[in-house]
């Protein structure tokens, strides 16, 4: 997701903590089928009509904030902030048939609709959950505090508006009038709009200067409660056409819809290579002596000997694989995508891994690790943010048949599901690795080769789909971020290329691989499902989706994270 500079403020650190969030409106079936211009005109009269009740609730809680603002300048500005939503509900019906529409009929508040105008009064008035706020408020500063709060509680929604509305803009044809939702989506990005989402982050942080650091987190417990309540009340927009997300509600389990999920591990899952730990590992707790009492080389090594080893391998692999990359690239690019070509070139990668993986046994440095060490060392792994959550939502969600599957060149698989045990059961988690040979829970320094290669990784990925069920509609989605995930990406209905690796792209690039922003995907796939009539996926060859975080993919595949 692009980035906005919304300042140095209280309120531009909210949103700058928050923003990743802002996927789990953007992932909307709502939004994507308006970034799409399908959206049913029933939707979205549906939304019109909710938004007006919002309207009503963001000017009632402006006035109360007036109310309590002690300085004349924080009084009238936002007094302008209230005409400014006063002067939209008036114009509200003139705007509406000026993007294209008809209006929508009265409709009752729908339950997320209360929640968020309830939460805006019950702010703006003082009460607030786990805040001591006086029943009768006496001083001024009482007053100022309570503006304060109501200003963060309104601030996350007018940013993300403005935010998600330019990154479907970003997606449209500026020459294309067909477009039924353009003049609405423009409307929000106008340079109008952005005045007045910033107006009121700078009164916010005007506001906030003199509160207490409790005060503050009061704030942003604010600002986060009001940006959940905007995810919940999209989420909760009723969208009545076949809609691409979320993923899990086009597989149908009375008919044996089943979804299978691949990932990597190292640099997908985690925020760090499993290599280095196993030999941070060896580094902190090598072995004295062996069993029978004899020393070995390694024995002799001091901790600064064995990190030299391993710093001289981990120097060579780096040097190899650049050489490897190196020598591919140089050659002609593809004009079109050339999986021929693509499988030729991972043969060389193959046999550097293989190589590598060699020099590793032979140094020793995997030898003489303790089971339970590992065990350890794995339940401590940082993971990038949101993959332990997105697992165990798919492991809980009893309205989806769907299956894990781990593929890694990772050496030790004990590491793999003793770092995922958090996320749930572990016997339910399917990884398939590299293991350590062990004596007596102890490594032998030898290696249990299974996947070192991208056409291992790839056997691996058939062998569990030749042994599905073939009844029932299957759909399986891969996940990873390197050299090796690139087979499996491209044989999955659909690759998702997880952060940005350069070399990968580069790679893929060379061979003709397209890699297309997920949520840019998704309103193109939005627009196939008018004209097929399907929102079924179907491989498109040559194609992979990008996204930068974990968040995006669990909007994509199970929607809210609420």
């Amino acid at each position: 997701m692009g980035g906005m500079d919304v300042g140095g403020g209280i309120a531009g650190k909210l949103w700058n903590k928050f923003r990743s969030e802002s996927v789990f409106v953007n992932y909307t079936p709502f939004f994507v089928c308006l970034a799409a211009g399908n959206l049913s005109a029933d939707s979205f009269h549906h939304y019109v009509s909710q938004h007006v009740h919002l309207l009503n609730a963001f000017a009632h809680a402006y006035e109360l904030a007036e109310e309590c603002a002690d300085d004349d300048e924080d009084k009238k500005a936002i007094r302008n902030l209230r005409k400014y939503v006063q002067a939209k509900l008036k114009s509200h019906d003139s705007l509406v048939r000026e993007w294209g529409f008809e209006l929508p009929e009265e409709r009752s508040l729908k339950n997320a609709t209360v929640k968020y105008t309830d939460f805006l009064s019950a702010t703006a008035s003082g009460r607030i959950e786990g805040e001591r706020v006086p029943g009768k408020l006496a001083t001024p500063f009482e007053k100022t505090k309570v503006a304060a709060y109501t200003l963060g509680a309104i601030a996350p929604c007018m940013r993300l508006f403005a935010f998600i509305n330019k990154e479907i803009q970003a997606l449209l044809d500026p020459n294309d009038s067909t477009h039924i939702y353009k003049k609405w989506i423009d409307h929000y990005c106008s340079e109008n709009f952005e005045a007045y989402a910033f107006r009121i982050e700078e009164l916010l942080d005007t506001l906030s200067i003199s509160l207490t650091g409790e005060e503050l987190d009061v704030i942003e417990k604010l600002y986060h409660q009001s940006m959940r309540l905007e995810v919940d009340f999209f989420s909760s927009q009723p969208i009545l056409q076949e809609a691409v997300v979320p993923l899990s509600r086009t597989l149908d389990p009375a008919v044996g819809g089943e979804l299978s999920i691949f990932c990597d591990f190292d640099l997908t899952c985690t925020a760090f290579d499993s290599s280095a730990i196993l030999a941070e590992i060896a580094i902190i707790t090598r072995p004295k002596a062996d069993p029978d009492g004899s020393e070995t080389q390694l024995a002799r090594m001091s901790s600064a000997d064995l990190r030299s080893t391993w710093d001289a391998l981990s120097a060579q692999y780096t040097e190899e694989f650049e050489q490897c990359v190196e020598s591919i690239t140089t050659t002609e690019r593809a004009e079109t995508f050339s999986y021929e070509g693509l499988c030729e070139a991972l043969e060389q990668f193959a046999h550097f891994e293989k190589a590598a993986n060699s020099r590793v046994v032979q140094s020793g440095v995997l030898k003489g690790l303790n089971q339970e060490d590992i065990k350890r060392a794995g339940q401590r792994l940082i993971f990038q943010d949101g993959c332990k959550g997105f697992i165990q939502k798919i492991m809980k969600n009893e309205n989806l048949t769907a299956a894990i599957h781990v593929l890694s060149y990772c050496w030790c698989g004990d590491l793999i599901r003793s770092a995922l045990s958090s996320a749930g059961d572990v016997k339910a988690l399917n990884v398939h690795s590299n293991e350590l040979s062990c004596e007596d829970s102890t490594t032998t320094g030898e290696i249990i080769k299974k996947l070192e290669s991208p056409m291992e990784k790839l056997q691996a990925f058939n062998n569990i789909l030749n042994n599905r069920d073939e009844d029932g509609q299957h759909l399986t989605v891969y996940i990873g971020g390197s050299v090796g995930d690139l087979l499996c990406l491209l044989e999955a209905d659909i690759g998702i290329v997880m952060g940005s690796s350069p070399t990968l792209r580069r790679l893929g690039e060379q061979f003709g691989i397209s890699f297309v922003p997920l949520f840019s995907g998704l309103v193109a796939k939005q627009r196939e499902v008018v004209e097929v009539g399907s929102s079924y996926w179907k491989r498109l060859s040559g194609t992979l989706y990008t996204v930068s975080s974990w968040d995006e993919i669990h909007a994509f595949i199970l929607g809210s994270s609420s």
